[in-house]
């Protein structure tokens, strides 16, 4: 792959949840100190909201690993089950063992005698939904209820709801009104804008080992957050694609050529305005599929010693540990900014003669 030519240890833009590369600034590092002061506090219920791919199972996952140990975490990824199916399912996590089709009120029972445990023992448990806007209105009753497990001075346990913004169009709705109104805290995750985007394809290229120059202009960054939205998984997709074709070029700058073929070779790139003519579309499946044959020819070539290693082109430059920007701490979102123009790809179509 491309690693040696940037000077890389590893993949900068995986899409997998890896704390080692949790961005805080975008106001993601106060919601996540707010989010361990509430849970360390009992708090009750907390709701996190932001768009597909702005960050929410990284959050989640930072958070599981920023807590104090006399805090148990349930993790529950798919939500959309019936009542009695999520109690069996916290249950379960917990290591309760409740017979196979045992009734409510059963397991119920279970729940409260380990929490009650729990609690005499001075800790804590905490579950985390997923996707909990995909849960039927019926088991966020449930949860409601669940929420009812206290003692005199403290919530028995603890839970975070992280959805998409639909999840706020199901609480609104009046028969769940009571759920709604047990919300202690309630954050979201906005979109990056450019100069965030900025520090975070930075920070992590420097979190993957990266020494050199920044690879991003201005005008690339640019056409960067418009493709995106802002949403950093779709940044880590055209991030990563845009590296590999300037790889397969042997050049150490990433121009917007390749940039607008990693857009067009992006899923992504259908909705919110990027409308590709299906020449162009095919144009950039041909750069990308060069891309990735360029990789070959280029690896074999540095494997036959002919060249310097272009890693060293980075090397050259001394370390600079780029950290992000942190906003002061906030327990509510403010409104941003407004947004940047709707996103227009580029109707000229990418040339990579190197590729072909």
């Amino acid at each position: 792959m491309y690693y040696s030519h940037f000077g890389l240890n590893q993949a900068p833009f995986k899409i997998t949840p890896n704390t080692e590369f949790f961005f805080s600034g975008g106001n993601r590092g106060p919601i996540l100190e707010a989010l361990i002061y509430t849970i360390t506090h009992g708090e009750g219920i907390v709701k996190v909201t932001g768009e597909v791919g702005s960050g929410k199972t990284m959050l989640c996952t930072m958070l599981q690993t920023r807590l104090p140990q006399h805090i148990e975490t349930v993790y529950l990824a798919h939500p959309n089950v019936s009542p009695e199916e999520i109690l069996h399912a916290i249950a379960f996590e917990l290591q309760l063992g409740p017979a196979r089709g045992a009734a409510r009120l059963e397991v119920m029972h279970l729940l409260q005698d380990y929490l009650l445990k729990r609690h005499a023992e001075g800790k804590r448990v905490v579950v985390f939904v997923e996707e909990s806007q995909s849960m039927p209105l019926a088991t966020l009753e449930e949860i409601r209820l669940l929420s009812n497990l206290e003692t005199r001075n403290d919530k028995l346990l603890q839970i975070v709801l992280f959805g998409q913004p639909e999840l706020d169009d199901n609480l609104r709705r009046p028969n769940i009104r009571q759920l709604r109104e047990r919300i202690a805290h309630s954050f979201r995750l906005e979109p990056l804008h450019a100069g965030e985007i900025h520090e975070y394809v930075m920070f992590r290229l420097r979190a993957a080992g990266y020494r050199g120059p920044d690879l991003f202009s201005d005008a690339v960054i640019k056409y960067i957050a418009r493709a995106s939205a802002g949403l950093t998984r779709r940044v880590n997709l055209i991030a990563d694609k845009a590296l590999l074709a300037a790889f397969s070029e042997n050049t150490h700058t990433i121009k917007l050529k390749h940039v607008e073929a990693a857009v067009r070779d992006s899923e992504f790139s259908q909705h919110q305005a990027l409308r590709v003519k299906p020449q162009l579309a095919w144009g950039a499946a041909l750069v990308l599929a060069g891309a990735a044959i360029g990789v070959v020819v280029y690896a074999l070539i540095l494997h036959g010693g002919g060249n310097d290693s272009p890693a060293a082109a980075g090397a050259k430059t001394a370390p600079l540990l780029l950290e992000p920007r942190r906003p002061p701490l906030r327990l509510t979102s403010q409104p941003r900014p407004p947004g940047l123009p709707p996103f227009q790809p580029s109707p000229r179509r990418p040339l990579l003669p190197a590729l072909q």
